[in-house]
């Protein structure tokens, strides 16, 4: 009976920096997933961001024929200019 306390009380000694080992590593782990998740989403909100400003950018260059021909008097060069987007 005396071994097995004994036995049980060592176990016991050496379980709890094993048991401090194991969390300390699961704690850094969960920290560096943690960090990644963060920058992941501050990566999808760039690429949000920069979708919109492409979309934003190839609007305004669709926009430029329209008002070239809009400032024009010239029903010719009107008609030709709307002739030249469509084909576009």
């Amino acid at each position: 009976m005396q071994e097995i306390i004994g036995l049980i009380s060592v176990i016991m000694v050496f379980s709890i920096p094993l048991t401090a080992l194991i969390l300390g590593q699961v704690r850094g782990t969960q920290k560096l997933k943690a960090r990644m998740l963060k920058d992941e989403l501050e990566l999808e909100k760039l690429k949000g961001e920069n979708f919109i400003a492409e979309t934003e950018k190839m609007r305004l260059e669709l926009n430029q024929p329209q008002l070239k021909y809009a400032k024009s008097e010239d029903s010719i060069l009107v008609g030709f200019q709307k002739d030249q987007i469509k084909s576009i």
